[in-house]
């Protein structure tokens, strides 16, 4: 079964990108590559445990086994040495990435208290947008009590064929993204 915000990506947003950008061919299109999801686990030096949580945690909001990133360097500071678990990460491609946006956008995000909207400076050069949550528990599918710890997380779309923030941002904008307003 297609995705519901995959069908609307190819019958509604795909003809309004091309009329708002004076596109000739469909395939030049901006299009969701991927969406990467990142938690940092900087506790996981002292205990392992709060790394395992954090790991079944993101596999149950994303769907997917996360890998876990380790230490590339030694940082003194930190407490990290190279090697040392320090967070895990999720790549949804595919169904599972437009899933994904359709429970973050009408159910998760609605569910942040006093929201506003999200920021419309987190775009890099190339059009990738960058949200942080700062915690884990406003996900339908993580239970209240169960949770040990607060834990953020960031989350990365990844654009392909967005040349300027503006062809990114009005991607995302067709997608139901809800952007702060006055911006």
């Amino acid at each position: 079964m297609t995705p519901r915000l995959l069908e609307r990506y190819r019958k509604e947003i795909i003809p309004a990108m091309m009329q708002t950008f004076q596109l000739k061919n469909k395939m030049s299109v901006p299009h969701l590559e991927k969406i990467v999801i990142n938690m940092g686990v900087s506790e996981a030096v002292a205990d392992i445990k709060t790394l395992e949580k954090a790991v079944e945690e993101l596999g149950v909001i994303a769907g997917q086994k996360p890998i876990i990133r380790r230490a590339k360097k030694a940082i003194s500071n930190f407490k990290t040495r190279k090697g040392l678990p320090v967070g895990c990460k999720v790549t949804l491609r595919r169904a599972k990435m437009y899933e994904f946006m359709d429970r973050l956008l009408n159910i998760t995000l609605p569910r942040i208290r006093d929201f506003r909207g999200v920021s419309t400076e987190a775009f890099d050069g190339a059009g990738n947008y960058s949200l942080g949550l700062q915690e884990q528990n406003i996900f339908p599918e993580i239970e209240y009590d169960k949770i040990s710890r607060q834990q953020g997380m960031d989350i990365t779309f990844v654009i392909k064929n967005a040349d300027s923030k503006e062809k990114a941002k009005e991607l995302l904008k067709l997608f139901g993204m809800p952007f702060e307003t006055g911006q």
